[in-house]
């Protein structure tokens, strides 16, 4: 009934997936930047072995053994070391790359699955292309049940499912600007290849699609073969990235985009459709959870209030800013309708200390080094570039990008990072600054605190949402 989001980057780990699915419900881990999740956290030395455990149950030989040896510090770096780096994307990743997408995926959702038998699922980005199958075939490999994407139209993705199920080669056409099907803009994964003779036995996992419309949804059946298995329907009252407006009715006084009636999906649609459907954004009271049954669905998907329970992966003291906020009534939510290199619109909470303060995006230095967010494109030579208009802006111009692009976009990659105590240590030794993402939700989040306390657990999230519903 209850499907915890998969949020941030780590936001949502398996610590939090583990406990919700241990709970009856479903747990799912964010898929975004895995790999660079998983070489920090070695390099952090890996406190308890959870990844070195995951890694020993990692089914194809000869994989995790040069990534230990790339990236493991016994002990932890030095806290003002920097982290070494991974390689950045790219449309044909060398091995090692792909070993490390395929390995991040498979230990997240194998940590999420141990010790128990609920479901567990992975939550991608479809505009975060370059990655995609090799991080479906290494979370399909550690038995992950369900995959949704959102940000996009993931109209590949049941095939691609389909094929990786079976062992064939596969492959997905990226969005590469002004390029056709002659500059062979597709990533290829090939699962005999990559392990080498018969790739193992897996499952396929059950996909539900991240939608905001009826329209969306329709099309994502159309087609027989490439059918989705569900729907999760997000409003814009979600956390994280929304879809845009519909109506180009400008921004609200606050500067925020408008959202209106044609906005709100037909919820008549999905139920004609047949397919189960879960409702996201402002779905996180049992009142909702109610009215979301009534209207035919299967549940929900709620994040915010399980962002900042103590299994989430934010910092503590993020945590405990943000609930003190919320007890006091004063947190705000800011829907940036530029912030995000994506060009769709990102909820962004006003905190001090953080980049959602203009002085201090002013004075942070421009680097894009991790690169998730990068769009592909041909340049006038036919040579394929990737670039990022929260990148230096002189290298996104350089590389033909709109300079109006660049302005107030934030990079959500770095900062992201830092929220999770993964942050990297900038070449003047000060640290990644941070950037909190959430849904609307947040201003109330302090309701979960019990009396006189100051952190909650995802149960309390559970047993509040779940609160006058018979679940057996």
């Amino acid at each position: 009934m209850i499907i915890q989001g998969g949020m941030g980057i780590a936001v949502s780990g398996w610590t939090l997936a583990k406990a919700v699915s241990s709970a009856g419900q479903m747990g799912v881990v964010s898929g975004t930047a895995i790999d660079a999740v998983l070489v920090r956290r070695l390099q952090l030395g890996d406190p308890g072995g959870p990844i070195r455990r995951a890694f020993d149950a990692f089914p194809i030989p000869g994989v995790v053994d040069d990534i230990l040896d790339r990236y493991f510090v016994e002990g932890g770096k030095e806290p003002d070391a920097r982290f070494k780096q991974k390689p950045m994307g790219k449309l044909k990743p060398s091995r090692r790359l792909q070993d490390l997408i395929v390995v991040a995926n498979f230990v997240e959702v194998w940590l999420a699955k141990e010790g128990h038998t609920q479901p567990v699922g992975i939550n991608y980005l479809e505009k975060i292309q370059a990655p995609t199958i090799a991080s479906l075939y290494g979370a399909a490999l550690a038995g992950v049940d369900y995959v949704l994407i959102g940000a996009g139209i993931p109209r590949a993705i049941p095939g691609i499912l389909d094929r990786l199920t079976a062992g064939l080669p596969v492959e997905m056409r990226v969005d590469v600007k002004k390029a056709t099907s002659a500059d062979d803009p597709y990533i290829r994964f090939d699962p005999a290849e990559y392990a080498g003779g018969v790739p193992p036995l897996i499952k396929r996992p059950i996909f539900l699609a991240i939608v905001s419309s009826h329209i969306l949804g329709t099309l994502l059946t159309r087609n027989p073969e490439t059918s989705v298995d569900g729907f999760i329907i997000e409003g814009p009252s979600a956390g994280g990235h929304n879809a845009p407006p519909r109506a180009k009715e400008g921004l609200s006084e606050l500067g925020e985009p408008i959202y209106g009636e044609r906005d709100v999906p037909d919820l008549g649609v999905f139920r004609e459709l047949g397919l189960p459907f879960w409702m996201a954004g402002g779905y996180g009271t049992p009142e909702q959870v109610k009215h979301a049954l009534s209207e035919g669905a299967t549940g929900v998907q709620v994040g915010t209030a399980f962002a900042y329970c103590k299994e989430s992966g934010l910092e503590p003291e993020i945590k405990a800013q943000v609930l003190e906020e919320s007890r006091q009534k004063r947190l705000v939510v800011f829907t940036d309708p530029i912030g995000s290199p994506t060009g769709f619109p990102v909820k962004v909470l006003q905190l001090a200390g953080t980049v959602s303060e203009e002085d201090m995006y002013a004075a942070r230095t421009r680097i894009c080094d991790l690169g998730y967010l990068r769009s592909a494109y041909l340049d006038d030579d036919g040579k394929k570039g990737w670039r990022c208009p929260a990148e230096p802006v002189e290298d996104y111009v350089r590389k033909g990008g709109d300079l109006a692009d660049t302005v107030g976009r934030k990079c959500l990659c770095n900062s992201l990072m830092a929220n999770i105590g993964l942050g990297q240590i900038k070449r003047d030794g000060t640290p990644e600054p941070i950037l909190v993402t959430s849904g609307d939700d947040a201003v109330d989040v302090a309701r979960f605190l019990p009396e006189g306390g100051s952190s909650y657990r995802a149960q309390d999230v559970i047993d509040y949402l779940l609160g006058g519903i018979a679940t057996g």
